[in-house]
This record gives structure tokens, C-alpha cells and sequence, in this order.
């Protein structure tokens, strides 16, 4: 009776770790396989969306809204306002506001060969765990005065912001849209914060935790947040950014 208790605990073991090995092994490769080949797949569809000519479809009414709409949720205030001018002096038009969970941008980081859409809104379902980049709702839409700021995961489902603490002063964050190519030049870092410090994303980015991390003046920002250390979501790490070229399509 004793063996057979023993085998029968042993076996309730290696069952045990077997399920644990199988829930590891989707969270760390299936999720990032899955999350990955679908963010290829939306940067492509608006590749091919924006190459063809701009007018409303059928149904539309043009001022960027609709029935997926959440009431006001993750507009821009200043969405629809012109855009800066670009270093040649030319004037990119503005895209309408995007709907909640829609993807209408993509971030292009040289350093990190990083090339995912950005979608409006950061919640995990509909944007994060698509591997798919988030817009915090009420900030500055891309190349907008104040700041334009992003979530994304740093581990597991695509984890598109897992390296960007290798970002440097002076590398490149590409945001494109349908209208504009806005190139912002990294320039600050913050490697540990709170995840409540709401400052990092505010207009000006300052943070509350640290007040020596930050800004002072107005300007057009971009801001990427993620959590850190690796593997849990104790801290945010922080890179900020600021505006220097729009590029019209």
C-alpha cells in the first residue's frame, strides 16, 4: 500500500509539472508566435490600406467616429488639428480620430528592428496581448504638440518593447501613418518608476516619483513605457523622445 501511495504521488508529480512545463512553454513562445505573425499581419493590411486612394467607404460619414466608438474614450483632445510642418517646410494633413482598439499606425525602431502596428487604447485584450503597441488615450496623437504616449509588453505576447533599455540618445522612433512619416530622436531614459507615476505620460513628461526625470517646457514628445524588471510588472521603464522631422506621404 505504501508503494503504491508513493507511485501514485509520483505520478501526481510529474503530471503536476508536466501541465506547469506546458502553460510556461505557451506563455514564453506559443503567445509571442501567435501575437507576433498577427501584428505582421495588421502593419501589411495598412501597408496595403494606405497605398490605395483615401475616401470614405460605404456607410461612412467621415468624421472618424461610428458605433464602435466608446463614449469618448480614446480620442486624442487634440485630434483632427494640423500637424507640425516638416523640415521641408511641407504640411502633413491629419488622419480622423481612431476608433477604440483600432490599429492605424505603425512604429518603426532601426536599433531594435522592431516594426509593430500601434493601436488606440492600451487594453490588454483588444491591443497588448495582440502584440500590437498602445496609444494611451488623452495624450497627443503622433506629431502633435504634447505627448505622444505608448504601451507595450516587454515580455511574452510579441513583447515588442523587450528591448528598448538598449535604446540610446540619439536612435530613431519612426511613427507612420497614412498621412506622415514622424521621426522622433530618442533623448531621455527613466529606468525605474511606478507604475501609478502618471507623469511620465502627462503633456510635459515629468515624473512624479522622480522629478529630476523629465521635461520643463512644451514640446512634441514621444513617450514608451513598459514594465520592468523582466517577467513581472512591479516598475515601468521609461524612453522619451522629442519630434525633429515630418516626413509628408
Amino acid at each position: 500500500m505504501a508503494a503504491r501511495g508513493l507511485w501514485t504521488g509520483a505520478e501526481v508529480v510529474v503530471t503536476l509539472g508536466a501541465v506547469l512545463l506546458l502553460l510556461v512553454v505557451h506563455q514564453l513562445w506559443w503567445t509571442n508566435r501567435q501575437a507576433r505573425a498577427d501584428a505582421e499581419h495588421r502593419v501589411q493590411a495598412l501597408e496595403r490600406e494606405w497605398s490605395e486612394p483615401q475616401g470614405l467607404k460605404d456607410g461612412e460619414s467621415g468624421d472618424g467616429g461610428g458605433a464602435g466608438d466608446r463614449a469618448g474614450s480614446g480620442r486624442a483632445a487634440d485630434s483632427g488639428a494640423p500637424v507640425g510642418r516638416s523640415s521641408a517646410g511641407r504640411t502633413a494633413a491629419p488622419s480622423a480620430a481612431p476608433r477604440w482598439d483600432q490599429a492605424y499606425a505603425v512604429i518603426r525602431i532601426p536599433r531594435l528592428g522592431l516594426t509593430a502596428p500601434v493601436a488606440q487604447g492600451i487594453g490588454k485584450r483588444g491591443v497588448l496581448d495582440k502584440g500590437y503597441v498602445g496609444h494611451y488615450p488623452r495624450t497627443a496623437q503622433p506629431g502633435r504638440p504634447g505627448n505622444f504616449a505608448l504601451a507595450g509588453h516587454r515580455n511574452t505576447h510579441g513583447e515588442p518593447f523587450r528591448y528598448i533599455n538598449r535604446l540610446r540618445r540619439g536612435d530613431r522612433i519612426d511613427i507612420e501613418t497614412r498621412d506622415a512619416v514622424y521621426t522622433y530622436t530618442v533623448d531621455r531614459t527613466l529606468g525605474q518608476t511606478s507604475a501609478r507615476d502618471s507623469g511620465v505620460i502627462a503633456a510635459v513628461p515629468r515624473s512624479n516619483v522622480k522629478p529630476y526625470a523629465g521635461y520643463g517646457t512644451p514640446g512634441s514628445y514621444v513617450t514608451l513605457t513598459t514594465c520592468t524588471p523582466e517577467f513581472t510588472s512591479r516598475y515601468r521603464l521609461v524612453v522619451w523622445g522629442m519630434l525633429t522631422d515630418v516626413r509628408a506621404r
